[in-house]
Formats: C-alpha cells, structure tokens, sequence
C-alpha cells in the first residue's frame, strides 16, 4: 500500500486574475448542507482510499460483533436455563458463555484495529490538509494580506483543522459504527417483531423534521462561533507583534481588555451553540427512548400472554439498548459533524483564494545570468486594489544597465517602494511594460523572476534559528564556507564570530537578540549569499546610527559590485555616488541626473538635499 499526499489545485476564481480573499466573520452563506462542506475533505482521503477501505471492513466486523451479542444472548437464556436436564444445563450454559466470550474477543480486536486505523486517517489527512493551506497561503499575493489578517489565517490553520481531525480520526468512525449497530439492531428487531416494531418506526419518523431544523441552526452557529474565536487569534497575533509598543504607550490593560472583549463574544456565541446543540441531543434521546419504551412495554405484554419467549424479549431488551444508545451518540457525532462542516468551509475559502499574480500558461525563459541586469520600464501606470481611486504611478520609465547603480529619492508615497514591489511582481501593473535582460516579466515562471532579484528591505527580517541558517536563507545550498565569505563581505563576521556560540548561536525571534544596524548586515549577506544580478535596496539605511550607517554602507558597496542594483533612500548621503538619481513626485519621475547636476539644477532635490546637509547654526 502506497500512501501519497494529495496535490491540491485551487478551484478557479469567478473572475479571472481577480484576488478570491476570505469572507467577513459572520458573512459567509452556507452551502446547502454538511456533506456537501465536507466533501471538500475527498482529495486529502483519496491517497488513502485502499486504507478508509480497511477502516471500514474494521468498523462493520465491530458492528457486526457486538449485534451477535443478544442472538447469542437469547440461546443463552432458552436454551441454557430453560433445559430440565441439570447435566444438559450445564454443558449448554458452557457453551453458551464461550460464545459470549468469542463474541467479546471479536468485538475486541475489531474494535481496537478500527480505532487505530480512524485515528491514523484523521492525523494522516488533517496533516496534509493544514500543509496544502499553509503552501496555498505561502503563494498569495500581498493584496490578499491587505483584507486579511494573519491571526484570521494562523486560526484556521490551527483550530479549524483541530475541528476537521476530531471529526475524521474519531467521531466519523463512531458515526459509522452506530449508523451500521442502529440499522442493524432496528433491522433486528423489525424482523423478529414486525407487527409490534413497525408501530415504533412511524413514531421514530416524526423526530426527522425538527432534527433537521435543529442541525441546521447549531451549523449556522457553528460557523459564528469558530469566526468569533478567529477573531481573538487576529487580536493576539496583532499585539504580542507589536508588544513592545503596547508597552511603551502602557496600553496594556486596554488591550487585555479588547482581548477579553473578543473572549466573551467567543463564548457567548460557543454558549448559544452549544445551547442549541444540548437540545437537539435531548429531543433525539427522548423521542428515541419514548418510541423503544412503547415497543418493550408490546413486548412484555407478550410475554405474559405467551406469544414471546423471556429469551426473545432478552434479545429485544438488548437491541432496543444498542438501538437507543447509537442514536444517543450519532446525534453527539451529528454535531461534531455540524462543526466540522463550518471548519471546512472556512478552510475551503483558503484554498479556494486565488492570486491574481500566476505563473503564465507559456512561460518564456531568461539568458544567462550575467553579472548585471538590464531593467526597462516604459509608461507603467499602478494602483492598488485597495486604493483604486489613488494611482500610485503614473507613466513610470526607466532602464537600468548592467552593473548600473540607480537611486529612487522622494517624499513618502512618491511610489518609490511601488517600484521594487512591482519588480517582484508582487503586483501586476495595470499598464505598461517591465522588461528584465530583454523579456516581459509577466511572461517568466516567477520562480525564474526572483531568483534574479536580491532584497535587502528596509526592515530587516530576522528568523528564529541561528546566525548561519539566517544568511544561508539566501541560497539553502550554500556551504558553512560560503556562508561565512558572504558575512564577511557584509562585515557581519566579526560581530557575530563575538557572539555566545558564533555563527549558531540562536537570534530570537525576530532578531530581538541584535541591534538594528547587526540585522541589516545579516540581511545584507543573504542577499551577498544569494549573489543576483539585479539587487534591490530598500530604505537600506534609514533607521541606523552614523556609525552604523557607515559599516553597513560599506556593507552595501560590497552587495552592490558587479551588481545592477536600484536603491531607495531618504537619506541622500547614501546614494550620492549613485550613476544616477531619479526624483519621483506623486508616481511620475520629477528630475534625473546625478547628485552634483540635480543639486546645481535647483529643482526639487536641491530643496531635499538642502534641507538634509545643512549646517545648524
């Protein structure tokens, strides 16, 4: 038997190339019923159909052994006890008990292989399912993460996924079993006492229409109360990122209070839910019971008047038993199932979220890497999504030669960060063209486009593992040696060489364990590393001290040889030896030339420039 994790394809959006995000909390319309959200689980069970097989041969031999149990039971009583012979009874009641005991035994080992085999499906799939969300979040475009929170996704993959393997390592298997043992001790029962069973059974049809009714509320709840508890994921997840500025304002009762807001809604809405769900438990059991109490008390009175054996009523006692006790736990399962179908739903509007940034269906492929790249945009026009009415470009062009430094300059929201966005095709320009070494970049695999480009962002992402695997981030494949030629390049070596356990010593999360300018020399040898021919600096140096500013802009000087390399600063020390300077004014380029002709031009970056380098008086 071969076991194999599904590949999952996202259903197509509606609307091609358009951005398919989450619903609000609480908006969501449901589908027409359960088994229709759970059928979404189908391409994560089918790897392991040869297995649900099995699980299901397990599960009726369980059923079918515990049914055994009053036939065997009913021969026990007439025919073990009745017996006048005392030698007879003997042996009979022998007999009879070792039946009963290979019963048990049966029941057993069924029992226990069907446990095993539900519980491995149920982490088998939930594992394949919480890693086909994560790989399909991974590949979302920012526009998705502007409607959506991360504590909203971070919910999802944990507690909606918890709901789903509940459902299928335990609860489906209990639904099943007891469907099979229900029908199968009605089937009983109706066959040994038609006349007095068929009675029970018009009775038992009218609890169909309010369970109905009932699940389909305790589903609608269902799903508000798993919104609810996202919401204080999303609350969570925003503060304890921002922890240190929660503190600084002293901010934090306000927030535990927001939290426990969030909280209370959370439970209120889990209150009313389960609420719904005790009632529908109770009615079920007590329309169960009522219906098989009105066919026992038929039963006895046949007994008395001769028509019934004690063991036929014994056999009778004990079907109405396992009768009433599996609708008891199918209507426990039925709400299981009711959550989990609202967990699927709101995974399933993961998965089906479409990035409007694709690979193309007919990729082209690049020249070989040089040591530069050439860069061209023409008349690129950008706005985004959120901001529709608000262009952010607005006939953009320029081109960059390789081993050319070209520096972006302006106020905040000039577009220059737009630029290197669009770049990496993070976004799609809605008109013009971005050409790199000669070919469209909406015409590459974006794997192949972003292999080219190097980042070295403004704020310097640092991940929780050691100095060594943070650098070689930059190329998984790198060795210990090549990590460390990159660190020196980056004049990060010595600093971390001083650190605890050199280069494995561990960063925290974040970086916490390291200064500003320490980070960005980290970020700077990845990029070094990762060795591009087109690098991109982002605001590279801003949040740094003089002396900081200093070693990383030598750091900068060594990622950027025989580099094309397009900068954005504010700080207009750092790109004065750029080849050119470009000044963006509201999307559109204002001046260009080099940092000695735009200063002597007088324009907008000769007002820039001398509002930074002027002297104090």
């Amino acid at each position: 038997m071969t076991d194999t994790a599904p590949t999952l394809a996202a259903p197509p959006a509606d609307t091609p190339g358009a951005a398919s995000a989450p619903r609000p909390a609480g908006k969501a319309e449901l589908p027409p019923g359960p088994p229709r959200a759970l059928a979404a689980l189908w391409p994560f069970l089918r790897p392991y159909r040869l297995r649900v097989v099995l699980a299901g041969v397990f599960l009726l031999l369980a059923a079918f052994s515990t049914l055994l149990f009053p036939v065997a039971l009913k021969e026990l009583i007439d025919q073990g006890l009745v017996s006048s012979d005392p030698a007879q009874r003997v042996m009979a009641l022998r007999g009879h008990f070792g039946a009963l005991f290979g019963v048990g035994i049966a029941l057993a080992v069924f029992s226990a292989a069907r446990f095993y085999s539900v519980s491995w499906l149920g982490e088998r799939v939930t594992a394949d399912l919480r890693t086909a969300v994560y790989r399909h979040v991974l590949r979302q475009s920012p526009a998705f993460f502007e409607t959506t929170q991360t504590g909203e996704v971070l919910s999802r993959l944990t507690t909606d996924t918890t709901v789903v393997q509940t459902v299928v390592g335990s609860s489906f298997s209990m639904g099943l079993r007891n469907v099979v043992m229900g029908i199968g001790a009605l089937l009983m029962l109706v066959w040994s006492n038609p006349g007095l069973m068929l009675p029970v059974l018009g009775l038992l049809g009218l609890v169909v229409l309010p369970a109905v009714l009932l699940g389909r509320r305790v589903r609608k709840l269902s799903r508000a109360s798993q919104d609810r508890v996202a919401d204080t994921s999303a609350i969570a997840s925003e503060v304890i990122n921002a922890v240190t500025v929660v503190q600084s304002y002293t901010q934090e009762a306000r927030e535990a209070t927001r939290f426990q807001q969030a909280s209370e809604a959370a439970f209120d809405t889990a209150r009313k839910r389960m609420k719904v769900r005790a009632g529908l438990v109770a009615f079920l059991i007590t329309a169960t019971f009522a219906a098989m109490l009105f066919g026992l008390y038929r039963g006895t009175e046949a007994v008395i008047e001769g028509r019934m054996s004690a063991g036929h009523l014994g056999q009778t006692l004990v079907y109405v038993t396992l009768l009433v006790s599996s609708v008891a736990v199918l209507a426990e399962v039925w709400g299981d199932v009711l959550r989990a179908a609202g967990a699927m739903e709101r995974l399933s509007e993961l998965l089906g979220a479409q990035s409007p940034i694709q690979d193309p269906p007919q990729p082209r492929t690049l020249p070989p890497a040089q040591a530069g790249a050439t860069l061209t945009l023409q008349d690129v026009h950008f706005h985004y999504p959120s901001r529709p009415d608000k262009p952010a470009l607005q006939g953009l062009s320029l081109h960059l030669a390789p081993g050319e430094t070209v520096a972006l300059v302006g106020a905040s929201g000039a577009g220059k960060s737009t630029v290197l966005q669009l770049l990496q095709r993070f976004y799609d320009a809605q008109e013009g063209r971005i050409e790199l070494d000669g070919v469209p970049i909406t015409q590459l695999p974006l794997q192949a486009l972003r292999e080219r480009v190097g980042l070295v962002p403004q704020d310097s992402v640092i991940f929780s593992t050691n100095a060594l695997e943070n650098i070689r981030y930059g190329r998984p494949d790198a060795t210990d040696e090549e990590v460390i030629a990159a660190a020196r390049a980056a004049f990060a070596h010595d600093f971390i060489s001083a650190l605890p356990q050199g280069y494995q010593t561990f960063l925290g999360e974040r970086g916490v364990r390291l200064s500003g300018g320490q980070r960005q020399r980290i970020s700077i040898a990845r990029a070094i590393l990762k060795n591009p021919p087109l690098l991109l600096l982002d605001e590279a140096t801003s949040a740094l001290d003089a002396e900081s500013e200093r070693v990383v802009q030598a750091a900068l000087e060594a990622a950027m040889r025989q580099r094309s390399t397009l900068v954005i600063a504010h700080r207009l020390a750092t790109v004065q030896r750029a080849d050119r300077i470009l000044v963006l004014d509201h999307g559109q380029i204002a001046e260009q030339g080099t940092h000695a002709e735009l200063v002597a031009r007088g324009g907008l970056y000769a007002r820039l420039a001398a509002l930074q380098f002027q002297t104090p008086t």
